[in-house]
């Protein structure tokens, strides 16, 4: 993995407002008492087979206007962990996830770090790419943005070395072959939502997992599966732009584009 992965998934110390917790922890928070097969080298996965466990569990304490904390349990989301520093084209870019239960039961899921020098934006209308991919009413509370807002964005194209990296799974059991092909047609995904994808400055990566939980699935099955693994990963990078924080250097997208937002989810 080029050595620019290592500056991606780089923590800072100053994040001290959010810690990682492992699902089911034994300690529990004192405010809320919550909590108590890979694939490498951009382009060319290989998989491994009967991974078990989940995505970590984030636990984040959140001051309110009223001076409450709210506290939130869930995946790592947004510019935290790997995601802390992270831009995507010129904006805030960050952790995301998505998943997808298909019609016979399986599972499929992604987990996305999205620090691309690509554009995750459609160039026609500057909305997400990604978004073209998402569940029914899972991103309705967006709108095209208004055209002078999408004429007016023009982030400077400093070179730069970039690197977006994630995981697809299933809870089918897979070869270490089939681990490969789930990661390769996520690949598929990432170069829906980010473009141009691959490139000289960036080291895209994607690991495929498959925890074994449900039986082998046949032939036509296992192709709603990859087909699945693409759609679940351009989701996953959506969501990683729009959970990300904004900064001077890197505003998030709906900073540049208040417009777009029709409603909170």
């Amino acid at each position: 993995m080029p050595g620019s992965a290592a500056s991606a998934s780089a923590t800072p110390a100053s994040a001290t407002h959010a810690s990682a917790a492992p699902a089911g922890a034994a300690s529990a928070c004192a405010v809320c008492g919550s909590g108590g097969g890979a694939a490498t080298g951009g382009g060319q996965p290989t998989g491994v087979a009967g991974t078990a466990g989940a995505f970590p569990s984030f636990h984040e304490r959140t001051p309110a206007p009223d001076g409450a904390v709210v506290c939130h349990w869930g995946p790592a989301r947004g510019s935290v962990g790997a995601g802390t520093g992270a831009v995507a084209g010129g904006l805030a870019g960050g952790v995301g996830t998505a998943s997808a239960v298909l019609p016979d039961g399986s599972t499929v899921a992604a987990l996305a770090v999205v620090n691309a020098a690509g554009s995750v934006l459609d160039p026609r209308d500057a909305t997400l790419a990604g978004a073209r991919y998402g569940l029914p009413g899972e991103f309705d509370h967006l709108l095209p943005p208004t055209p002078d807002e999408a004429a007016a964005w023009n982030p400077e194209k400093a070179p730069s070395f970039n690197t977006t990296i994630g995981i697809v799974a299933t809870d089918r059991t897979l070869t270490k072959a089939q681990c490969g092909k789930l990661a390769a047609v996520a690949h598929d995904g990432l170069a829906r939502a980010i473009r141009p994808a691959h490139t000289m400055t960036d080291g895209d990566t994607i690991f495929g997992l498959a925890t074994c939980a449900r039986p082998a699935p046949r032939r036509d099955t296992f192709q709603d599966v990859l087909a699945a693994a693409a759609d679940v990963f351009s989701r996953a990078v959506a969501d990683a732009v729009l959970s990300a924080t904004g900064r001077p250097d890197a505003p998030a997208y709906l900073d540049v584009f208040p417009s777009a937002l029709r409603s909170r989810p």
